[in-house]
């Protein structure tokens, strides 16, 4: 029996399976679910045990753990391959919006269905899966293969920076490849090389020791909520370019050829504009709608409140008003550059008669671009080409995985991603859903990569 013959023979198997591990509520965010993300991280433990997976072991750290395994007898003249995933998830709430309970998965119309199905249960499991069909045909790997799994991703990885520098050695590898991420359609792939780095951050401003009579004391105190109106318009003009000072200084700008790639991929901007009910796009000038989205730093409120919010009016000045901002950003950015240059912004900008305190928030990640002619990119890319029967598009993504810099900055090491979700599967929202094609295409995919890569 080949690989190809003993995948398709244990598909019904494997969905099982992932089923299974889709049940654990490994949600990191919640102080609630801690012991459930060790206990799948001990799933996953034993699934790479049960795949032939040597030197497996759950490794803890300051926070949720790291499960790494490996298979190194391939021999010296043989690359190291890399492997990185997360089975950590995303909290489920709202529960009342899910068709069907977000940890009791099914399988319905050719999908499972289940919070951390395709980010990144599924997709995680692909390569395990993989390398089991080898090693159970072959008897080895093309290649020497290590994974690294993690349990707080999606908390932005606080303890994998401290993780990685003390392991430096035990991750050391001449590729590195994520199976975190997403192909364009089914019958569509994509090589995502660029993706954009995060920092976010909390505005206080504060006025009175206390909410006062807007009657009595109005005309006579700065309004906080003014205040911070005033902050936040200073920060990004209408035409949509952000007004801190530096902030561009370092940002990557677009080559010629980086924006030919960008706009071989199809774009409706008339059916953008329709499916988000929206009268028009917005951006910053001299780039296109897609241009931005993938390959230009971002200034977003996300949040703004202060004041009476009850029915009715309430006639007071309030003593604060807050906002939560997060910037997006793109090559040769740095997160603490940026925020410097935030803060050093809004302090100066505060009106008088009021306090400004600018909090940095958890929630951070390096920017990440894969160099042009990139080695395991390339190989990547012959690999889809192979499988799907069409050259993959070559994409940049406004999300974030911050191990992808973590590796680079520690090993030296540029990851390409090589995951099978898709980006309609309702990735953090109610009613995540991953195709089960993707799930077997996604298969014979990592086969054939590792075996190029060994040839």
């Amino acid at each position: 029996m080949n690989w190809s013959d003993y995948l398709d023979a244990k598909q019904s198997q494997f969905v099982d399976e992932l089923l299974n591990f889709v049940r654990i509520p490994s949600v990191s965010a919640s102080d609630d679910h801690i012991l459930d993300v060790v206990a799948a991280g001990n799933w996953v433990v034993q699934r790479l045990i049960s795949a032939g997976v040597e030197n497996v072991r759950m490794i803890p750290t300051e926070g949720h753990p790291v499960v790494y395994g490996d298979w190194l007898n391939a021999g010296p003249e043989k690359p190291t391959v890399l492997i990185y995933g997360h089975f950590d998830v995303q909290p489920a709430e709202p529960f009342e919006l899910w068709q069907t309970p977000p940890f009791s998965p099914e399988v319905r119309d050719g999908k499972v269905w289940g919070r951390g199905a395709s980010d990144d249960k599924g997709g995680m499991l692909i390569p395990i899966l993989s390398v089991e069909a080898l090693l159970k045909t072959t008897g080895r790997l093309p290649v020497n293969v290590k994974f690294l799994f993690e349990g707080q991703e999606e908390i932005g990885s606080p303890n994998l920076p401290a993780f990685i520098a003390a392991n430096g050695s035990l991750l050391k590898a001449d590729m590195i490849f994520s199976a975190d991420g997403s192909q364009w359609a089914e019958d569509q792939p994509n090589l995502i090389t660029g993706l954009k780095g995060l920092i976010s951050a909390q505005i206080i401003v504060t006025g009175a020791n206390s909410d006062q009579h807007s009657g009595q004391q109005g005309g006579g105190i700065a309004n906080p909520i003014q205040g911070l109106s005033h902050i936040i318009a200073s920060m990004k003009g209408i035409d949509g370019k952000v007004k801190v000072a530096g902030f561009y200084d370092n940002a990557s700008d677009l080559t010629v050829e980086d924006r030919a790639a960008i706009a071989r991929v199809p774009f409706d901007e008339a059916q953008y504009i329709s499916d988000l009910g929206i009268p028009d796009v917005f951006g910053e000038d001299g780039y296109s709608t897609r241009e931005r989205l993938w390959a230009r730093p971002t200034f977003e409120l996300n949040g703004i409140w202060g004041g009476w919010q009850g029915n009715g009016i309430k006639t007071v000045l309030p003593a604060q008003a807050f906002a939560k901002i997060t910037c997006r950003l793109v090559a040769n950015q740095k997160p603490d550059t940026i925020f410097t240059q935030l803060k050093t912004h809004i302090e100066a900008h505060c009106p008088g008669g009021l306090r400004v305190t600018v909090e940095r928030l958890a929630g951070s990640a390096d920017p990440f671009l894969a160099p042009s002619g990139h080695n395991s990119s390339t190989v990547a890319a012959e690999v889809l080409t192979e499988v799907y029967g069409k050259s993959p598009y070559i994409t940049r993504t406004g999300g974030s995985i911050p191990v992808m810099t973590m590796l680079l900055n520690e090993l030296g090491i540029h990851a390409t991603v090589f995951a099978f979700g898709m980006n309609d599967e309702n990735l953090h929202a109610p009613n995540e859903f991953f195709r089960l094609s993707n799930f077997r295409i996604g298969q014979t995919a990592y086969c054939k990569l590792l075996m190029r890569l060994g040839s």
